[in-house]
């Protein structure tokens, strides 16, 4: 299994960014699909978004109407589409699957059964 993270990069205040995430060795549509974000110093976070194999993708607060997550299932890849950026969103981004019957907004990312090396994101004039 492998998840691959890209589109990372430095992106000023209010810029954009989008993250793609390539998954392969696993059957996506039976994976919960979680984008998390890691800043050093800083504690080991839930799930900033969560695309899950059924039902409304999931957005913590401090994301919530400015990130979009997305699955596309036929090219197995996972897209984080990251708007109105701020310097608290720098952080290594990481995407990771997760088989579970429900998802949990509570899981870290190392609870998860796969995930990616990371991409990194700053934020910055």
């Amino acid at each position: 299994v492998q998840l691959v993270e890209s589109g990372g990069g430095l992106v000023q205040p209010g810029g954009s960014l989008r993250l793609s995430c390539k998954i392969s060795g696993l059957t996506l549509y039976e994976y919960h699909i979680g984008w998390f974000r890691q800043a050093p110093g800083k504690e080991r976070e839930g799930a900033s978004c969560i695309v899950p194999a059924h039902g409304p993708t999931y957005y913590e607060d401090s994301v919530k109407d400015r990130f979009n997550c997305s699955r596309d299932d036929a090219t197995s890849t996972v897209h984080l589409q990251m708007n109105s950026l701020r310097p608290e969103d720098t952080a290594v981004y990481y995407c990771a699957a997760d088989a579970s019957r429900y998802y949990n907004s509570r899981k870290t990312l190392y609870e998860y059964d796969f995930w990616g090396q990371g991409t990194q994101v700053t934020v910055s004039s």
